[in-house]
């Protein structure tokens, strides 16, 4: 009896041992987790031009031309520390505009029949402010209330990729693919909830030419998640440091009419 009491203390104490090395094998891999998706996040940004000089950027505008296939379109985008940013599109003589001033979103959408500025919801502003960061929001991803993990290696059309997962503290999700030789972005997916439903879509990033000692995308392609017909975007021209007035992320008043006075209610002017 007394050699069974001692086999089982014995293995009671080795499956408490097993336990805490499980435990501190689980820490121990969370840690080289973590670690490695700081490195490759460092590669990238020193793929970009380092961090110093991604810091420069005060300011950044950006003109490209989109391509729809039944629809052409030009596109300029507008940013400014910290947190602001405006998005034009113009196609045949009408501009949407949507913009963020690092607190409030707003739009003007022509296409909608509305020329009046209005309020974007939370859930409408959710990509705006994620654009409005310059850095992009994997710099400093965990002062900023993401997570991030490292999801090993994936190919993109047969290059291969080291995979990253970022959670942004809104709960979407935006999964990002480096080029394991470049260390540039090729790829991302992102998942958001709007209105209730996830949305899924992806984008791909190439030709990238250097500006102003940063490499950028110049081509682009986005569409949905497992859609090949993608919606194309060629950058034509990138401006770093150039000036750039707050009261362009403002949004305007409404317009009143000439003869009333009034503010309009909305639809088309």
């Amino acid at each position: 009896m007394k050699t069974q009491m001692t086999l089982w203390i014995r293995a009671a104490r080795l499956a408490g041992l097993a336990l805490v090395a499980s435990a501190l094998l689980g820490l121990a891999a969370l840690a080289a987790s973590a670690q490695t998706v700081d490195e490759i996040i460092a590669k990238n940004v020193a793929a970009q031009g380092g961090l110093e000089q991604l810091r420069a950027v005060r300011s950044l505008r950006t003109t490209g031309k989109v391509d729809a296939g039944f629809l052409r379109a030009e596109q300029v985008q507008t940013n400014k520390r910290p947190d602001k940013v405006r998005e034009e599109i113009k196609v045949q003589g009408m501009t949407q505009v949507q913009a963020y001033d690092g607190k409030d979103g707003w739009q003007i959408n022509p296409f909608g029949g509305r020329r009046d500025p209005e309020r974007l919801s939370a859930d409408d502003l959710r990509g705006l402010a994620v654009d409005a960061d310059l850095d992009g929001p994997l710099v400093d991803y965990a002062a900023k209330g993401h997570k991030a993990e490292y999801m090993g290696h994936d190919p993109v059309e047969g290059t291969d990729c080291y995979k990253v997962k970022l959670t942004l503290k809104d709960g979407d999700i935006r999964t990002y693919y480096f080029d394991t030789d470049s260390n540039l972005l090729i790829k991302l997916e992102t998942q958001t909830l709007i209105r209730g439903e996830v949305q899924e879509s992806e984008t791909y990033y190439g030709d990238y030419e250097k500006v102003n000692g940063l490499y950028y995308p110049f081509a682009v392609e986005a569409g949905q998640k497992g859609d090949p017909n993608r919606v194309k975007y060629t950058v034509v021209k990138i401006e770093a440091n150039v000036p750039v007035d707050d009261a362009l992320f403002t949004m305007p008043a409404a317009k009143t009419d000439a003869k009333t006075g009034a503010k309009p209610t909305g639809g088309a002017q």
